[in-house]
């Protein structure tokens, strides 16, 4: 099982993670400069969950967002 919600499909995306360093001018500084990118991932908070699929009980990894908003239990 990959890190993919069984309910709404949401799954990892990538992104970049700014390194930076100097002081802003707000607060009488030169500005703050990037000094690196680094690519990184954002993982969905994801939980496994005992739901009823198709009258059987299945174990799922499912989004806590589904589970807040009650998405989990219409998909059974």
């Amino acid at each position: 099982m990959s890190r993919v919600c069984a309910v709404c499909g949401k799954g990892t995306i990538m992104g970049r993670s700014y390194a930076s360093r100097g002081l802003a001018r707000r607060k009488k500084g030169a500005g703050i400069k990037i000094t690196g990118i680094s690519k990184r991932s954002f993982a969905p908070n994801l939980v496994r969950k005992r739901i009823v699929l198709n009258g059987k009980v299945v174990t799922t990894k499912v989004c806590t967002q589904c589970l807040k908003s009650g998405k989990a239990l219409l998909a059974s």
